[in-house]
């Protein structure tokens, strides 16, 4: 079985994003910098796979020492996913990527954040049971 995990953080009520970026970006709060340390230091030596945006914010130091994978809407989840055999693979989304691989996903490793202000992007509790909400 691929070893496919998620790693992300969400504030007090489930925010992720805010504008294209994280709400809590650039805040220097002790909590703050030690979970993008551990998200760092969790994924290292291992493959990373998320969408452009997210990859895009992703800094540049860490592509020696991770697989950095790109993926895109038209790609099969289940072909990304056979790249990388006997590799720990982290899915770090953004929500689209999330939607898609909820279904692979064994383990979602969630740090909840003291934010508690603006998102326009929010966690989806669907997700931990293998997929997003669905509306009718």
């Amino acid at each position: 079985m691929i070893d496919v995990r998620c790693i992300c953080a969400i504030g007090q009520r489930g925010q992720l994003g805010l504008n294209g970026h994280l709400p809590w970006e650039g805040n220097t709060d002790p909590l703050f910098v030690e979970d993008v340390t551990r998200f760092f230091a969790l994924t290292m030596g291992h493959v990373l796979i998320a969408g452009p945006k997210t990859v895009a914010s992703v800094p540049e130091f860490a592509f020696k020492d991770r697989t950095i994978d790109v993926i895109r809407s038209h790609e099969d989840p289940e072909q990304v996913l056979k790249r990388y055999p006997g590799r720990r693979i982290f899915v770090g989304g953004g929500i689209a990527v999330w939607n898609v691989y909820a279904p692979y996903i064994q383990h979602w490793d969630v740090t909840r954040l003291p934010y508690d202000g603006e998102a326009d992007r929010w966690f989806d509790p669907a997700w931990l049971v293998g997929g997003p909400l669905r509306t009718p």
